[in-house]
């Protein structure tokens, strides 16, 4: 098939009949962290955890082949029952380049696509969004004082909010980003989500938790790790982690395969099962344990970061 208007590449996908492929033959509502190769950034934050390198042409391809093959099997699902939800997690940032862009407005587009979500860091122009269904899109937002000037950042999202696109906007709780991130707060609408994600390897002391919990009141969920070895996690169920070849996990930090995308192994092995690392310290995956309140507290947004409001 043709998707996003290139030619299907890679292997051949055997699509399996909704009869046979499910657990216990049924459809499946999945949501889906897909990562693909791509890790060229624009920005080059010195807090970042994650190296960034120049991707050479070849990368790039190889990226936007791997895109199209996973949202060509996306589409190929409309029929079978099946509904799926997808956060795009790139190492890099995705909406500088074509083929996410193009890859949102498409799966936006879907009926059985309840939600397409992406991180990023909102350095794209937003035009491209008049062709988007943007009940079914939305935005996961982060803000980096020092690579991007306050008003420049403060213009794309009032450029979202005129066209009504859903998003939140979170900050790393560094202490030298508090200043920006209380200017930020002031001068977003009162409905959009600020969240603060904790530093990695930063230890908050009660005052300056009492800071950013002023900013975030769901703050307190990323200041410490979660224990979670032997508690149950709705990821190998009802949520898995898909990379560029189409590799299954249950999640971006559990190394062990659940199986393949594209040829639909993976199906018979998603069941409830207890996370087997001892903690779960990153919001994407401690959303899912079972026990903890999230999917509550971001209901219709846990994909996202939106917080219900009643």
């Amino acid at each position: 098939m043709t998707f996003l208007g290139m030619p299907a590449t890679g292997p051949a996908v055997t699509a399996l009949p909704a009869s046979a492929d499910g657990p216990a033959g049924q459809p499946l509502d999945l949501s889906i962290l897909y990562r693909g190769p791509l890790a060229s950034c624009d920005y080059d934050c010195p807090y970042c955890p994650f190296a960034k390198r120049r991707d050479t042409p070849g990368q790039l391809r190889a990226d936007r082949a791997a895109l199209e093959r996973f949202t060509g099997w996306v589409a190929e699902r409309a029929g079978t029952g099946d509904t799926v939800s997808v956060l795009f997690t790139p190492w890099g940032e995705g909406l500088v380049r074509s083929w996410y862009r193009r890859a949102l407005v498409e799966l936006s587009r879907l009926p059985h696509v309840r939600r397409v979500a992406i991180q990023t860091n909102l350095s794209c122009r937003t035009g491209w969004l008049a062709e988007a269904d943007l009940d079914t899109l939305a935005f996961w937002v982060t803000y980096h004082p020092g690579q991007v000037d306050h008003d420049r950042f403060l213009a794309k999202c009032r450029e979202l909010d005129a066209l009504g696109a859903r998003y939140s906007i979170g900050v790393v709780g560094q202490p030298e980003h508090l200043a920006a991130a209380r200017r930020l707060r002031a001068e977003l609408p009162p409905a959009v989500y600020l969240w603060i994600n904790a530093a990695e390897g930063y230890t908050y002391t009660d005052e300056e938790a009492a800071d950013w919990t002023a900013l975030d009141p769901h703050f307190g969920f990323s200041r410490h790790a979660h224990p979670s070895a032997g508690r149950p996690c709705r990821t190998g169920e009802s949520v898995v982690s898909v990379d560029g070849d189409g590799t299954v996990r249950r999640c971006h930090f559990v190394r062990e395969e659940l199986g393949n995308l594209y040829d639909g192994s993976y199906r018979a092995r998603l069941a409830p099962r207890a996370c087997p690392l001892p903690v779960c310290d990153c919001h994407i995956g401690y959303v899912h344990l079972e026990t903890l309140p999230l999917y509550d507290v971001f209901a219709g947004g846990v994909l996202e970061r939106i917080p219900h409001t009643r």
